[in-house]
Order: structure tokens, then C-alpha cells, then sequence
């Protein structure tokens, strides 16, 4: 008879595979609320210590941390002398360990979970029995996951287990303790205010979903959701209401599309095209905080992502299914808007509220490269505390509102990075150029509306007075830049020769 030590935390599904693994031959090995459930369904179960002939111990810290247990489970058959020592210590082998741990993701993720209830909840018997199976897979068949139930009984009635099938799973439960490991590492480093970069890196995610294909189609792609105690909320908690499944670039798009509009505090609709800032408003209300983001540029907008801050009514769900959209994304639609918009069948409509992200500190962004990652504090903050007007014409109220928005833009905007606006509007947008005269240029150049009595921003200082004399010829009354260059005194004289008014904000927003 074979032995099969089960101790899961979650139970879906364990009462109908053992049974099955009664069926096949095997003797049902267990403890505390596991064996209660397998015995309250009928089934023989040899509690644990019945084989270490010692109590269970410390409120339950202590079970199968034990000899009996470990050696049933590493012994390797092959080995004779394995075998001869087991035997004369009167162990049995242990071939089926079916374990899950303790629910530690979903108690640090409770609000308030105190810290002593995050400690109980690292399991030290469980990893400790899976990595002993997996280690010792050529002998012992290891279960981690509810969902391999079906396929594990599929192998051993048809008599199919093979190597690779073991080394799967095997492989399944490293993942698993890996992943485990690095929930508890976080949420320690989090509550000791360790350092965000440590010597020694680990990552928690989880799949989401497969993807069609990646950034293009000869490319594999997945979605993960991070996983930490900090539950960041992000587009894996959107609700999908209509459309198709979301793409590699959908998904990619979405997230710039939030990452700007969460800026915002007024009704403000942001329009996105290749995870580029296509057209931003902020109006009275969120029909005309779309009106003007889609007037900044309507070629561009085609195809491209919608978010906005404000729940969707009739007259803009009309002005956003007028137009060719991946996506709209706002925190709610009113029930004739939402019927609208689900008459286009393949616009993805996403429900989700950015105002649920505003408040988390997510404090690290990561960048791959090859062979490691890039990783930086989030660029949370928007001006610095020391921000000047250099110019001799000081900005008026209005001036600087406006700036204040071209200049929110303009920090999402990729690098170099020039925004002109009017009346809370994006006109023009320069970004991803080698040259900030040439990103310049391109943002007047674009604008559909004159720029006469527009502001302008740009993401870091000019090293030329090249832009500050096209921006002149625009028309723009006011500028906002970090400052910083060696020809700060130069530009400032020219400002001053066209009676532009500058303001130095003492930060940078590079984005590349």
C-alpha cells in the first residue's frame, strides 16, 4: 500500500480526490482540520502522529517537522541503502504529498491584519514537506495546486507517470514556495521600513491572463498582477463590461492612459495612442473634458485608449461612440450610455475608478534590461518645493494654473517632452524626440487651434534659446521648465526680450 500525506489549506476539491486516491490503493496521511474534513466525508485517515509517535505540539507549530515524516518522503528507492535504513527505523515511505500553504497573501492584504496574525500565517511545515517531494520527485508524486487534482488521478490510472509529468510538478512547487517566500520577504522589509533596494531582489506576481500574442504577433505574452501587502489596485482589478479580450498593447496603453489621467482631481478625460499622450481636457463637466481632448488631435485619437475620471452619461457616451476606440475606460456608465456603447461590438469598455489608485504608494518602478532591472522610487511628486518666477513679467493666476496643467502633462509625456496648452486643453504635444527645439516644433507644428496666449511646458531644462524664440513666434505667453542649464541666464534674457513669463519648478520629469 502506498502512502499519501495530504494538509491543505485549501480545501476545494480534496474530499473527491482522496477518495479517488482510496480507490487507487492508497492509505490517507493527515492532520487538523484536513483529516476533519476527510474523516467527516467517511474516509480512513492515519493521523500524522501515528507515524512520528510524537504529539502534535506549540498550538499546532510543531507536526510533521519529524524524521518519520522528512525520511518517508527523501528516502530515494534506487538507493539500497536508503531503503535499509528507513526499514530499520521503522519508517515508511511517503509517495503522494498533496499540501497548500497558509492563506499569507490574503491575511496581509486584509485591512488592519495585525502582525502577529501575518506571522501565524507562515506555513514552516508545509514548504518544508513540498520541497522534500519535490527534491525527491523521481519517488514521490507532489501536488501544490487544486487545479492538477484531474491530472495527477489521469496518470495514475492509466499508469502514465512520467518523468517529465514529475519534474512538472515538481517544478509547480518551487515556483509556489518562491512566490511564498517572496510575500513574506516584502511584507517584513515593509514593516521593519527596510530599504526598497535591497541586496537581494525578489518579486511576487500572478498570472492574469495569457495574452494573444505580445507587443506584436511573433512575440508570447502574459499579465500578471503584482501581489504584496500594499494591494496596489491597477487594470487587473478593471471590470471588463463589453468588447473583446485586452491585448499585450491594450493593456500597455490602459496603464499610461491611467497613470495621467490619475493626476486629476477635476473632470478630465485623457485620450492615448501608443502609450503616448494624444490629446488631455479638463472641463466643467466630463462631455466637455472629452470635447477638448479630442479637439487637440482627432486623427490620432483613432484607434486609441479613452480614460476618464467621471461616470459616462448618455451625450458622451454619444461624442466617444462617434469615433474608432481600443478602449474607454471611466468608473461607472449610466445604463443608457453603457447600451450606447455596447453597440459597437468590439470597443472594449472597462470600468474602473482611478480615484482607488490615488492614495497608494507604490514605491518602486521597474525597468528590464538585459540580463537584470532598472529600479527607481516612483515619480510621485510634481513640482519642487523652491519653484521661481525667474522672468521680470510674473505670470498671472491664470497663467499659472495653466502651466500647472501643461506642465502635469508634460511629466507623462516621453522625453524630449514639450506641452503647449489654453484653457485647460493640450494644443500640441512634442515627445520622443533627439532634439527639445525639435519637440518643440512638433508641438506647435501639430496644433489644430492657434497658440496665440498659450503656455508651454517642457520636461527639463532648454540648453538652447532656440525653443524659447519658436515658442515666442507661437504666440505663448508663459513657460514652465526645470531650470538647470548653463544658459539659464541666456534664455531668461530672451523670455524677458518677448515679455514671456518663466518659471523654474527645480525638477525634471524625464520619461523614456
Amino acid at each position: 500500500m502506498q502512502n499519501a500525506l495530504i494538509s491543505v489549506s485549501d480545501k476545494t476539491g480534496i474530499v473527491e480526490f482522496a477518495k479517488e486516491l482510496v480507490n487507487l490503493g492508497f492509505r490517507l496521511i493527515s492532520t487538523g482540520g484536513t483529516e476533519s474534513v476527510l474523516k467527516a466525508s467517511g474516509l480512513d485517515v492515519v493521523n500524522v502522529s501515528e507515524i512520528t509517535h510524537f504529539p502534535e505540539c506549540l498550538n499546532g507549530r510543531v507536526k510533521t517537522l519529524h524524521p518519520a515524516v522528512h525520511a518517508g518522503i527523501l528516502a530515494r528507492r534506487n538507493l539500497k541503502d536508503h531503503m535499509n535504513q528507513i526499514q530499520d527505523l521503522g519508517i515508511e515511505t511517503i509517495d503522494l504529498v498533496v499540501i497548500n500553504l497558509y492563506p499569507f497573501a490574503e491575511t496581509i492584504q486584509k485591512p488592519k491584519v495585525s502582525f502577529e496574525e501575518a506571522i501565524e500565517n507562515i506555513d514552516i511545515g508545509g514548504p518544508t514537506m513540498l520541497r522534500s517531494a519535490a527534491k525527491n520527485h523521481e519517488d514521490v508524486l507532489v501536488v501544490v495546486n487544486p487545479e492538477d487534482y484531474s491530472g495527477v488521478l489521469n496518470a495514475l490510472k492509466e499508469k502514465s507517470v512520467t518523468h517529465v509529468f514529475r519534474r512538472e510538478l515538481a517544478l509547480k512547487v518551487f515556483e509556489h514556495t518562491a512566490f511564498y517566500d517572496a510575500l513574506i520577504s516584502d511584507y517584513l522589509r515593509e514593516q521593519v521600513d527596510g530599504d526598497v533596494f535591497p541586496q537581494k531582489m525578489t518579486l511576487a506576481y500572478e498570472k492574469v491572463q495569457d495574452m494573444r500574442y505580445g507587443e506584436n504577433p511573433h512575440q508570447r505574452g502574459a499579465f500578471y498582477r503584482e501581489v504584496s501587502s500594499k494591494n496596489i489596485r491597477g487594470l487587473a482589478d478593471a471590470k471588463q463590461l463589453h468588447g473583446k479580450e485586452l491585448s499585450f498593447n491594450n493593456i500597455n496603453d490602459a496603464n499610461a492612459a491611467l497613470g495621467l489621467l490619475n493626476e486629476f482631481e477635476k473632470p478630465t478625460a485623457v485620450a492615448v495612442k501608443h502609450a503616448t499622450p494624444c490629446g488631455v481636457g479638463v472641463g466643467i463637466d466630463i462631455f466637455h473634458a472629452f470635447e477638448k481632448a479630442n479637439a487637440c488631435d482627432p486623427v490620432s485619437i483613432f484607434g486609441g485608449v479613452v480614460a476618464l475620471n467621471r461616470p459616462v452619461d448618455l451625450e458622451t457616451a454619444e461624442k466617444l461612440g462617434s469615433i474608432f476606440l481600443e478602449i474607454i475606460i471611466a468608473p461607472d456608465f449610466e445604463a443608457d450610455a453603457l447600451e450606447h456603447l455596447m453597440r459597437k461590438k468590439n470597443v472594449r469598455i472597462l470600468k474602473f475608478d482611478v480615484a482607488d489608485t490615488q492614495s497608494q504608494n507604490q514605491i518602486v518602478d521597474l525597468k528590464k534590461v538585459t540580463g537584470g532591472i532598472l529600479i527607481q522610487d516612483q515619480d510621485s511628486k510634481l513640482m519642487a518645493e523652491d519653484m521661481k518666477v525667474m522672468t521680470e513679467r510674473i505670470p498671472t493666476k491664470q497663467e499659472m494654473e495653466e502651466m500647472t496643467f501643461a506642465w502635469t502633462v508634460c511629466k507623462h509625456v516621453k522625453s524630449n517632452g514639450i506641452v503647449i496648452s489654453k484653457n485647460g486643453m493640450t494644443l500640441g504635444l512634442g515627445q520622443g524626440q533627439v532634439s527639445r527645439v525639435w519637440a518643440s516644433e512638433a508641438a506647435v507644428g501639430h496644433s489644430n487651434f492657434p497658440t496665440k496666449g498659450s503656455v508651454l511646458a517642457s520636461d527639463a531644462f532648454f540648453p538652447f534659446a532656440d525653443a524659447v524664440e519658436l515658442a515666442a513666434k507661437a504666440g505663448v505667453t508663459a513657460i514652465i521648465q526645470p531650470g538647470g542649464s548653463v544658459r539659464d541666464a541666456e534664455i531668461i534674457e530672451v523670455a524677458n526680450q518677448y515679455g514671456i513669463a518663466m518659471v523654474f519648478t527645480g525638477m525634471r520629469h524625464f520619461k523614456h
